[in-house]
């Protein structure tokens, strides 16, 4: 008999009762490291007392008003984050996926209304992640997550990540746009290089093409600064932007350049619940902590002692782990053995964590995490390893 819930989940045996800061609760009051926060999500960790505030005070006084007034919540969001980044306007959203549902029409829509109408197809990665829906998927291109799906939704063009050379072959007088992940998450923490994202504005405006960026997971301060895409010293034209924007709260964001956010116009796009009062009053008291002074060097400092810390294990674990990659607070350690064996042995010691392909475990903590989480994660991981090279020592 199927279960009331849709089982799309293959859930761990575990319920959460309650969190505080970097720490999770179950039912018997079991304490757990979270290193997975949600996905990257609870980004400045569980139950934030600026968050709480913000939301309490926000539902005494209105839940939702439609988009045909003005939400001042929305115009003051959508400024601040105008002024911290490339972007000169902000369409809000529920999540990641319609961000960069938003992006995808964006892009079309430009060069429709540029006067190329037959530019429609997207260049992008293979082993990329871009959401869950029908296009979405298709951009993602994971023969997985588009298992079952026929037809695949047209328009995406799929290339090596990295891969300059394969990227510029790639293109016709049909392609439209690029899109790629800076760091791809779900795909297995694959960090581009600087050179590489240079070389992705390069060519996109050597050829016309708007350049467009999905920043779900890595944005939002995760690699040490805002966006990830600035330690390149450039910008895309669009970018989606969801999980930390809303610190565990549903908000997704889809910025663009004037350019770009001009092709869409009265009717051409909308939503009911996006960037309803609720979401705008958690996302800006998310970003009153992010764009505080300090909290991205913050960031930056605790991410170098765990980079520092994690290579150490991976040099005393060679049969264990081969490699630890990614950038700041989003970091990969590839598993020699199952990664999802792992993430098993890491939850039974209290550490969550979080699988991604290429055999890899995803730490993903919330930024506010110090040298004290640090130890207590790799104090976990020791025990993991040892443990593990025990048992195959008597096998």
């Amino acid at each position: 008999m199927i279960s009331p819930l849709i089982p799309t989940y293959a859930r761990k045996d575990v319920a959460f009762a309650r969190g505080e800061g970097a720490y999770l609760y179950d039912a018997d009051g079991r304490r757990y490291l979270d290193f997975g926060a949600g996905i990257a999500v609870t980004a400045l960790g569980h139950c934030h007392p600026r968050l709480v505030a913000a939301l309490t005070d926000q539902a005494e006084r209105l839940w939702h008003c439609s988009n045909m007034y003005h939400i001042p919540g929305q115009e003051r969001l959508a400024r601040r984050l105008v002024d911290a980044t490339f972007a000169d306007s902000v369409f809000f959203t529920n999540s990641g996926a319609e961000a960069v549902e938003c992006g995808l029409k964006m892009v079309r829509r430009y060069h429709d209304t540029t006067g190329n109408p037959e530019r429609y197809r997207i260049v992008a990665c293979r082993n990329a992640f871009h959401g869950r829906t029908l296009a979405t998927i298709a951009a993602g291109g994971q023969d997985k997550h588009l298992d079952g799906f026929d037809p695949v939704v047209d328009g995406f063009d799929h290339v090596a990540f990295g891969n300059l050379n394969e990227l510029g072959a790639a293109i016709t007088p049909e392609t439209a746009a690029i899109l790629v992940e800076p760091v791809q998450g779900e795909g297995g923490i694959h960090a581009a290089s600087a050179d590489y994202l240079r070389g992705l504005r390069r060519i996109a405006d050597e050829y016309g093409l708007l350049l467009f960026f999905d920043e779900i997971q890595c944005g939002m301060g995760r690699t040490g600064r805002l966006f990830a895409h600035e330690w390149a010293g450039i910008a895309p034209d669009v970018m989606a932007v969801a999980k930390g924007l809303g610190g565990g709260f549903p908000v997704g964001a889809c910025l663009a350049t004037e350019r770009a956010a001009s092709a869409l116009t009265p009717g051409s796009h909308g939503t009911t619940y996006g960037g309803n009062p609720l979401a705008m009053a958690v996302a800006n008291a998310v970003l009153d902590e992010v764009l505080a002074d300090g909290f991205l060097d913050r960031v930056e400092a605790v991410a170098a002692v765990l980079w520092g810390r994690l290579e150490a294990l991976v040099a005393d674990h060679p049969g264990v782990f081969e490699e630890v990659r990614g950038s700041g607070l989003m970091v990969g350690l590839k598993c020699v053995a199952d990664n999802q064996a792992m993430v098993r042995t890491l939850l039974e010691n209290g550490l969550l964590v979080v699988a991604a392909a290429d055999n890899v475990i995803r730490l993903l903590p919330p930024l506010v995490i110090d040298e004290s989480h640090v130890s207590e994660a790799l104090d976990i991981l020791e025990r993991a390893c040892a443990d593990l090279e025990a048992t195959e020592a008597t096998a």
